[in-house]
């Protein structure tokens, strides 16, 4: 690949470095997480190519779905870096840390990228709150997947409606129900499905955040390494699995949402 086709970023400044979660923190996520391992460059560079594919068979029409994660702010530096066409967007679910929503502006003033954000219909959060109360997650499975339902999966269906491909962090890494992702997917829809980081390890992506100074969710240093909705996200202890903290007060097999469906395995995942 040529240096022409490669973006030098600019480094964050100085306001900026002294707001990033890692400028004054004696032990963050960087410091805990990032090693570099063999095959990492190879990693990368399979990454790119599959998001320069997806750029160039979907010309137009392909989005990252930014979940505001560190896997999704690698994506959002390597699009960037590699001057991709591919959109940006991010579901603004109306219960999403003020940690998460900070990364938003950080992104458009870094990348020069915007952000596409989808939110809930108002009048659907509003009549299921009242229905059922702000807590109704913890009340039953079927309700925690309503809410689900109207704070992300009506939004993404708009974030996706006429596009044919999308891009997500996904890595087999992250759970049982993840180990046998392929890289490259096509949905019942028809619509194609990108998973470009399958092979990468949590070492690995911070291992390129810390190469590249890519900005990150301060709660990961909270020891949150996979971040969703505030009442449904909570840190980890030390042994406990990646997801462990994704709606914990249910039983493993339930921890689904339904953005990430795979019909074969009739299994749903976000």
């Amino acid at each position: 690949m040529s240096a022409d086709n490669i973006s030098v970023l600019p480094e964050p400044d100085a306001s900026e470095t002294s707001a990033l979660p890692w400028a004054s923190a004696a032990s963050n996520a960087i410091a805990l997480y990032a090693q570099h391992t063999a095959g990492f460059e190879a990693r990368v560079a399979a990454t790119v190519a599959w998001l320069r594919e997806a750029a160039e068979q979907h010309p137009g029409s392909v989005v990252l779905a930014n979940s505001l994660g560190a896997e999704d702010m690698v994506l959002t530096d390597l699009i960037a870096r590699h001057k991709l066409p591919i959109a940006i967007g991010t579901l603004q679910t109306g219960a999403l840390h003020a940690e998460t929503l900070a990364l938003i502006p950080q992104i458009e003033k870094r990348y020069q990228l915007p952000v596409e954000l989808y939110e809930p219909r108002n009048e659907a959060v509003v009549q299921f709150v009242r229905k059922n109360g702000e807590k109704a997650m913890y009340q039953s499975l079927e309700l925690r997947k309503g809410c689900c339902h109207v704070r992300k999966l009506e939004p993404l269906g708009r974030m996706l409606e006429g596009r044919s491909a999308w891009v997500t962090g996904l890595r087999r890494e992250q759970s049982q129900n993840r180990g046998e992702m392929p890289a490259s997917e096509v949905e019942a829809n028809g619509r194609t499905k990108y998973n470009p980081l399958v092979d990468w390890t949590w070492a690995d992506i911070w291992h390129y955040i810390e190469q590249n100074n890519v900005p990150y969710n301060a709660l990961h240093d909270q020891f949150m390494p996979s971040i969703g909705c505030a009442p449904c996200t909570r840190a980890i202890a030390v042994g406990e699995e990646f997801r462990a903290g994704r709606w914990w007060w249910e039983d493993e097999k339930a921890k689904e949402c339904g953005l990430h469906v795979r019909p074969e395995t009739e299994t749903a995942e976000a």
